[in-house]
């Protein structure tokens, strides 16, 4: 007699759980309580346990068991696939493209022409003498190393990601801080995205696409990494003061007028801290995608991991660091620009 036969036997269900033809296997604590000659009756309330979904169906072979749960839900999954494959694929061929460009561009290109380019781009974004000499320091020595190639392969998926988070996380943004029925319904998405562990963004993505499509670990890298651009833009542009708005008003501008010409230029501090920080998550994310054949940095972290090579491994890591902190400090430092601008 199982645990929770009465439960079933109170609500009339004996005919229902007896229709199951089949019987499940015995659990090691029902063959032990057998073996003792021990029932349900004698279980007592201090070791009565929980009734799951497996409890249940130990007292009832009619009621699913938690395994059924998740087969349900793979085989849902599976059934939808190809159908969810002829609309994405189309719709995500071009994140394919930009990556394999920019990958293509930055193993293809020389180095005294990459080098030089970022740290043309840094002196114009930071004009900051102590940050281009850090630059320099990073770079020569990644490429002193023979990290070169790794480091270039990182950076390039990071800024093609992180274009395309903030191409389409400001004007996401800018539609929730607008509508407060937009922005009640994009946080629980922007929550789950934000709360979902890194490596399950991988598992649905592995069964669409194949792992050798750059699309595969791009798609994962800008869902786990597009939340704080769109979050940021909403409190950036909700921020704005409202008297600021009132005279906007009173100038007689239109809403397009206002948005472009006041709010997100006042919001642009806020907008630019969210880029900082998807950038950030690019980075850490590029590393897990490793595991689905992204280039980079990472794919020295995992042969580090599998076999067992510390010096690899920590120098991967070590160049990661060097990595997020230059695109750190270069970000802060166009974002400490932006800033002085408005002040002034």
């Amino acid at each position: 007699m199982a645990t929770y036969d009465f439960l079933f036997s109170a609500l009339g269900l004996q005919d229902w759980c007896e229709s199951s033809g089949t019987t499940g296997p015995i659990s090691l604590s029902a063959l032990r309580d057998s073996a003792r000659g021990e029932t349900a009756a004698d279980v007592s309330i201090w070791d009565l346990p929980f009734p799951s979904m497996d409890a249940l169906n130990a007292a009832c072979q009619s009621f699913p068991r938690s395994r059924e749960l998740t087969l349900g839900l793979e085989r849902g999954f599976l059934s939808i696939k190809d159908s969810l494959s002829i609309v994405l694929d189309p719709l995500t061929q071009p994140l394919s493209w930009a990556l394999e460009a920019a990958l293509y561009g930055v193993l293809n290109t020389p180095w005294w022409i990459i080098i030089p380019l970022l740290l043309l781009v840094t002196w114009l974004v930071s004009r900051s003498f102590t940050l281009l000499a850090f630059v320099s320091v990073s770079f020569l020595g990644l490429a002193f190393i023979d990290h070169y190639d790794y480091a270039m392969q990182t950076l390039a998926i990071i800024l093609v990601c992180a274009f395309i988070c903030v191409l389409f996380g400001v004007p996401i943004g800018i539609a929730m801080s607008r509508s407060n029925t937009m922005q009640r319904m994009t946080i629980p998405v922007l929550d789950m995205l934000q709360t979902l562990p890194p490596f399950v963004y991988l598992i649905p993505l592995i069964f669409l696409f194949s792992v050798t499509e750059p699309k595969l670990y791009g798609i994962a890298i800008i869902l786990y990494a597009i939340v704080p651009v769109i979050r940021l833009t909403d409190l950036g542009i909700r921020m704005v003061d409202q008297s600021v708005i009132e005279a906007a008003d009173a100038f007689g501008m239109t809403d397009r007028q206002k948005l472009f010409g006041v709010q997100v230029p006042l919001a642009l501090p806020n907008i630019m801290a969210g880029v900082n920080q998807t950038i950030m998550m690019s980075l850490a994310m590029v590393v897990i995608a490793s595991l689905v054949s992204a280039p980079g940095l990472g794919v020295l972290v995992l042969r580090g991991i599998r076999n067992l090579e510390l010096g690899v491994g920590l120098v991967a890591g070590l160049g990661i660091v060097i990595l997020a902190v230059v695109l750190d400090r270069v970000t802060k430092a166009a974002l400490a620009r932006i800033n002085s601008t408005h002040k002034a």
